[in-house]
């Protein structure tokens, strides 16, 4: 695929230019001459591009997805009843006519598959996966990664599912706090010919833009490996040393026989056996004691009270002796004793009891018969293997995409499987490094204008504390006349003002009440708004946690991996 690079350039220019501008008259975003697609001359072992005959290869499958051996109810089935369409972007295009796979329903199960023309076999040589993700509607929680399916004659494509054997997983996955480019890849044990799975132990980051991103995986002949995102490296290393179980077994093992003898002492120290609690130990004396030192401040109002009756406070009107009991006026602290040290009884003051020693216990000392700390001894692993060239995986026999997102339009394109660095950086020019600036661009001129005056949703509270509060406020209640629920997740910091200050007033109006009597009205008029404050406190912690519950909730039910 090629095309006109000045031109390319130029557009991107023009619109990155109408982006940032700030000019005092606002010109609408001129859309770009977008380049178009032709397909690639580039050959590989397989190389997708989504053209008009990609139908003869893909096939989705509508299998019954398996969940022996999940905490999941039984009677629950979950089928692969996701939709797949082969379209352009409609976020973000760059290039007129590119075409990719695209999932097409959000909280579903999606599977397809494409067979290999032949199967491929890396032995001895360099494996390089290469694919774009265009992540068109975000992904809060999903994945996007790719498997690529051990050659098998028994391989039907409309059975592809979960269970379905796998040499190699690799790309994005992210659900909440997990957020990670998968490189998984199945070792068959030598000796069992059992299959295990082999996880990177520290994974790069996806990076989650709406904009398309590019993927490459190379595996060398020597075990050595590199994860490259948008044509640069972000994490290399060994197939021997950087997975999680690691490939070969320790050659030696503890003896599952061995016990540790009765008399085996582990404790380093030990109470020395020989102390004797001195004569002198007082084990009862108190921690505290009165200091007899102390006199009382010159200052002190002894004949005055701390508190007083509020001396402006007036019986309400409506206040019924008979019902309400003797009105008391309020306390308020006594004006006296602000300015001197302390008013009421005067008592000399605790301080910490020199003679004080608390239990006596014995002192540690190093033990005699101390033989260090026990392990049982070693014995060859009778399970012992070493494969030398992990990278030798087996033959792969397909392509397949079997995912649960939250998210559609998750956009697949441009897919290299081959032995060539040099040919997937070639399509990756033809490709991905015309789309992406003109895509960046794209994105940049939808972002708002600069102007004087801010926008509600860039309006910081420093700026302007009243229109920021009273925007906020309005955006609020605007939400809440439809969804109040909706309202406490889009403006939290309103809700939660509110509560606060309902909370405060109910708080407020139960301690006057049940400051002004003691009377039974008075205590449930005090306990009733109390419950109010508490009720008003819980429902906005209720609606703000909603949407976090319902994320959880849908974690459970995705499958980011599966044993062969």
């Amino acid at each position: 695929m090629k095309f006109n690079a000045v031109a390319v350039a130029a557009s991107a220019a023009m619109l990155a230019g109408v982006a940032h501008a700030e000019d005092v008259v606002e010109e609408s975003p001129v859309a770009p001459e977008l380049p178009t697609f032709t397909p690639t001359t580039i050959k590989a072992d397989f190389l997708e591009q989504f053209t008009d005959d990609w139908d003869q290869r893909w096939k989705a499958s509508h299998a019954k997805k398996d969940l022996s051996g999940s905490d999941k109810d039984e009677e629950e089935e979950w089928a692969y009843v996701g939709e797949w369409s082969v379209e352009e972007p409609v976020k973000y295009k760059g290039i007129e006519g590119d075409k990719g796979l695209v999932v097409k329903n959000p909280a579903a199960h999606h599977a397809i598959s494409a067979k290999f023309p032949k199967k491929i076999d890396n032995k001895d040589k360099t494996l390089v996966v290469q694919y774009e993700v265009k992540l068109q509607n975000g992904l809060e929680c999903g994945g996007a990664y790719m498997k690529l399916l051990r050659d098998n004659k028994a391989l039907h494509q409309d059975e592809f599912a979960n269970t379905t054997p796998y040499v190699i997983m690799f790309g994005p996955d992210k659900c909440g706090h997990t957020n990670k480019v998968h490189f998984i890849f199945n070792h068959k044990n030598p000796k069992t010919g059992e299959y295990e799975e082999k996880h990177l132990k520290s994974p790069p980051t996806a990076k989650i833009v709406k904009t398309t991103e590019l993927y490459t995986l190379i595996v060398h002949p020597n075990n050595t490996y590199a994860i490259r995102q948008n044509g640069n490296e972000v994490k290399t290393g060994s197939l021997l040393e950087d997975f999680s179980p690691a490939v070969n077994p320790p050659e030696e093992i503890d003896d599952p026989n061995d016990t540790k003898p009765e008399d085996w002492v582990d404790k380093a120290r030990i109470p020395d056996p020989e102390a004797v609690k001195p004569e002198d130990w007082d084990e009862d004396a108190p921690f505290e004691v009165v200091d007899e030192e102390a006199t009382k401040p010159e200052d002190w109002l002894e004949d005055e009270l701390p508190t007083i009756p509020d001396p402006e406070a007036e019986k309400p009107e409506d206040w019924d002796d008979e019902e309400d009991g003797d009105w008391i006026a309020p306390t308020v602290p006594n004006p006296k004793c602000a300015e001197v040290s302390g008013c009421g009884p005067w008592f000399k003051p605790m301080i910490k009891n020199p003679s004080y020693k608390g239990k006596w216990t014995a002192p540690y000392i190093d033990n005699p018969d101390y033989k260090g700390p026990w392990a049982p001894r070693k014995i060859k692993n009778p399970d012992f293997f070493e494969d030398k060239t992990p990278a030798n995986f087996e033959p792969m026999g397909a392509i397949g995409f079997e995912i649960w997102t939250m998210q559609n339009d998750i956009l697949f394109d441009n897919i290299y499987i081959g032995h060539s660095i040099e040919d997937a950086e070639k399509l990756a020019a033809e490709t991905f490094h015309v789309k992406h600036p003109i895509e960046k661009a794209l994105l940049e001129a939808e972002k708002p204008k600069k102007s004087d005056k801010k926008e509600t949703s860039d309006l910081e509270f420093l700026d302007d504390p009243v229109v920021y509060v009273k925007e906020k406020l309005d955006l609020f209640l605007t939400i809440a006349q439809s969804d109040p629920i909706d309202a406490v997740k889009v403006v939290p910091e309103v809700a939660a003002g509110l509560a606060a200050v309902v909370l405060s007033i109910l708080s407020i109006i139960a301690v006057i009440v049940s400051g002004l009597t003691s009377s039974p009205a008075a205590q449930k008029a005090a306990g009733d708004a109390k419950d109010k404050a508490k009720t008003v406190k819980d429902k906005a912690a209720e609606a703000t946690a909603t949407g976090t519950e319902k994320a959880k909730g849908e974690v459970t039910k995705r499958t980011t991996r599966s044993q062969s």
